[in-house]
């Protein structure tokens, strides 16, 4: 009864991990590719929320109006105060813009997190592969996911208007500080000058408080949609078997290692003699179902060892003569192949695994092996 049903084995998860261990019942499935406790169990993935947006309302004080004196520095006072003018109304603008694109990514985000939520209650609860609602609603979260990049990257523009901005704004500040030393002005051509400065001071706080804050929100909300982005890879990989997973493998290992964990790589395939594999698909039958246990088993192995690199090895039999190893040899990689193209799906960085292919004697079908390195 074993052989005709799908079998992954965990083996000896625990001496592979000195640094932890696989002590649960619940990480080792049995012959048959089911949890000990009866069906595979399926969990919601926690849900994910959008980095919160700055708060601040950036709204320029005004110019105090003077009367013009009459002297070459009081029409330079007049000059620089007309610049200070368009500056403080680009900055009421650009404020403007800020607060309308926050509103569209907070409406976006709702959107986009309902319609997650809806797809991962019908998985959760079980449904068919390839639901065509589920493929509706994925749809309509790719669109708003799409949206979220299309704010981001306006987001982004605007930050660099605000530093031409502060650029300005540095210009009126050193322009006004250089009038005072300019002859021939009289007491209220630097009485006006003063208040000038002061107003040219404020007003560049203001700016750098204004590119501080949009430049946070472009950092957070990037990041954001970047892992939104991997997570919806692996909701699509969901949909399409009918399966629901957790989060996306590239955000277990990066969140947790930091921004290099992403760029671990697991280098030239390594020998893998006298090693125990991690997990053994047998492929002994059309549409082996391995895919619930492989991201379990890969996602809790990040968890520990957010680091971790990986060797595939395609193996195939001896036995049937040398056209038929060469048969078997070739069908062994398409299913590693097969197999690394769920872990990429699923979010885990390619980089990380190293393929290789040999043929074993004790195999009696084809197999792809999982080491842990």
């Amino acid at each position: 009864m074993v052989s005709t049903r799908f079998r992954t084995l965990l083996l000896g998860a625990a001496l592979l991990l000195p640094a932890c261990t696989f002590a649960e019942e619940s990480l080792w499935p049995t012959l048959t590719g089911e949890d000990p406790g009866g069906a595979p169990a399926k969990v919601m993935p926690a849900a994910s929320q959008q980095p919160a947006l700055g708060t601040g309302d950036f709204v320029p004080a005004g110019v105090t109006p003077g009367q013009p004196t009459g002297t070459f520095v009081g029409k330079k006072v007049v000059e620089l105060r007309e610049e200070l003018r368009r500056l403080q109304s680009s900055v009421s603008n650009h404020n403007g813009q800020l607060q309308q694109l926050r509103g569209k990514l907070v409406s976006n985000s709702q959107r986009y997190h309902g319609t997650i939520a809806a797809a991962n209650a019908r998985l959760q609860v079980g449904t068919t592969p390839g639901n065509p609602i589920l493929v509706q609603q994925f749809s309509s979260a790719q669109g708003d996911l799409d949206n979220l990049t299309q704010d981001v990257a306006l987001m982004n523009s605007l930050a660099n208007f605000v530093t031409s901005d502060s650029t300005m704004s540095a210009f009126l500040s050193e322009s006004s500080r250089a009038a005072f030393a300019v002859s021939g002005a009289v007491d209220e051509d630097h009485l006006q000058l003063a208040i000038l400065e002061d107003e040219v001071n404020r007003t560049d706080v203001l700016i750098d408080r204004l590119l501080k804050e949009v430049t946070e929100d472009v950092r957070r909300q990037t990041n954001y949609v970047a892992t939104e982005r991997a997570n919806l890879n692996l909701l699509s990989t969901g949909i399409r078997t009918g399966e629901i997973y957790g989060g996306s493998l590239l955000n277990v290992a990066v969140g947790t290692v930091g921004a290099s964990g992403g760029m671990v790589r697991a280098g030239a395939p390594v020998n893998t003699t006298g090693r125990r594999p991690l997990i053994v698909i047998r492929f002994d039958r059309d549409k082996v179902p391995y895919q619930q246990a492989l991201y379990n088993v890969v996602s809790r192995v990040l968890e520990r060892r957010p680091d971790a690199v990986f060797d595939l090895l395609a193996v195939a039999p001896t036995s049937g003569g040398q056209a038929r190893v060469a048969l078997n040899s070739n069908k062994a990689r398409r299913h590693a192949e097969t197999v690394l193209r769920s872990l990429v799906e699923m979010g885990l960085p390619p980089t990380r695994v190293a393929v290789a292919s040999k043929t074993l004697v004790s195999a009696r079908t084809n197999e792809v092996h999982i080491y842990l390195r």
